[in-house]
């Protein structure tokens, strides 16, 4: 319920659904009509359900609702507009979440630039046997993403987009560089 509505009617008044002995009754009328107001912003919440769900008509304060949802992660810096696009690109987010193009995707969404991904890869071999592996054993991913002002720019909220939309498995690290 999102809260009181002053002067909101309800949909479907209690009062005259009553029998008719009740229907001239004012202390029965007048019980009705406060049971009314606190049920009116229920039933029209029920009523526009459908438009909670929707990014483009949901009120901005359902939105890191709907994003949590998706496992996305939104903050209170970006814009309610910002906000938006990312559930509504979240669904396509969700269909690459743990692959490059699921990082790279979801960084661009909640950063608005193209995030540079290094991976240690995802085999090794020798051609020659006994001779050491090539490459690094143990799978790491860096992202780096260049910014106006990396002092300024939270690390901690990249690291949160990245945690939610890589491999499990996956350790991962978080660079920011002028650019």
């Amino acid at each position: 319920m999102r809260g009181h509505v002053a002067a909101l009617a309800s949909p479907h008044p209690i009062g005259a659904a009553l029998p008719a002995i009740y229907l001239d009754d004012p202390f029965a009328q007048a019980l009705c009509e406060g049971v009314d107001e606190v049920l009116a912003p229920v039933l029209v919440t029920l009523d526009s359900l459908f438009a909670y769900f929707d990014p483009a008509t949901s009120p901005d304060d359902m939105l890191g609702w709907l994003a949590g949802w998706l496992g996305l992660v939104i903050d209170d810096n970006q814009t309610p507009e910002n906000r938006r696009d990312l559930v509504r690109t979240g669904i396509e987010l969700v269909r690459w979440r743990g692959t490059e193009r699921g990082v790279r995707e979801a960084v661009r969404a909640a950063f608005g630039r193209d995030p540079q991904l290094v991976e240690s890869g995802g085999a090794a071999w020798s051609a020659n046997p006994g001779a050491p592996l090539p490459g690094n054993a143990e799978p790491r991913l860096v992202v780096r993403l260049p910014v106006s002002d990396p002092e300024s720019f939270d690390l901690r909220r990249l690291d949160e987009v990245v945690e939610a939309v890589k491999p499990a498995h996956l350790l991962h690290r978080v660079e920011v560089f002028a650019g």
